[in-house]
């Protein structure tokens, strides 16, 4: 319905300010983290990547919830973002931690023009995007720490990931609630490819009102790999 004097209002809610709480998490970053969540809010809808509705939460549901994964990284680490998207969490802890080098993994064209649209914008040199799917990339890449989100339960999820981990390192999925059963669901594919442990681990309690859960999955320094699965591939959605 149009407005009193004629006009149709704006179908897509405002974006808020920043909360406090993002100030403590991004520091001299805040501008920047600022200018992600604008482009977020504009051209991370018209391409599919954030519905409108998520536009009013989309400092704590998303990009806050998203950057204090960082606390479970090392200092000076090497990361991959398996299914980034918008660019979460791979951009938001690239933004709150700036020591780290964030490869942005994401097989759709269409989501990694805009990835590198944005790390473009922002000045993120030590950001990158690569077009594949995580396991085109086995034997080929790796890092200290690989991250997803919202991507698959976690025993798919981590014959993805375990791979590109390198020995001695981790993969750090955001779970909620099903961390533990997942956990359990996951023992055959996690003693399989050479996890060395897993922990349940609660991310940003000292800053967010909801902090965020994550498993995290320590790799051993000599990992047994598989070959990817055709199976996998031809069932993967991202």
């Amino acid at each position: 319905m149009p407005a009193a004097d004629g006009a149709f209002p704006d179908a897509t809610p405002s974006l808020p300010p920043p909360p406090a709480e993002a100030s403590a998490v991004f520091g001299a970053n805040l501008p920047l983290a600022v200018r992600f969540a604008e482009h977020l809010a504009d051209t991370g809808i018209s391409h599919g990547l954030i519905g409108p509705r998520e536009v009013p939460r989309l400092w704590e549901r998303h990009i806050l919830n998203c950057a204090v994964i960082a606390e479970v990284m090392p200092q000076g680490a090497s990361v991959i973002d398996v299914g980034s998207g918008a660019g979460l969490p791979g951009i938001a802890i690239a933004l709150a931690r700036p020591d780290l080098t964030v490869t942005l993994v994401e097989p759709m064209e269409r989501r990694t023009a805009w990835l590198d649209m944005v790390v473009t914008d922002l000045g993120l040199d030590r950001v990158t995007v690569r077009r594949a799917r995580a396991e085109e990339l086995h034997g080929e890449l790796s890092a200290e720490v690989v991250t997803a989100r919202a991507v698959a339960a976690l025993d798919k999820l981590l014959r993805w990931c375990l791979p590109l981990a390198a020995p001695g390192g981790r993969v750090v999925a955001m779970k909620g609630s099903s961390a533990e059963r997942e956990i359990d669901e996951a023992q055959k594919t996690l003693r399989r490819l050479g996890a060395a442990g897993v922990s349940i681990d609660i991310c940003g309690r000292d800053v967010l009102e909801t902090p965020t859960t994550v498993v995290v999955v320590e790799v051993s320094h000599e990992p047994r790999r598989t070959g990817r699965a055709s199976s996998d591939r031809s069932r993967r959605r991202e």
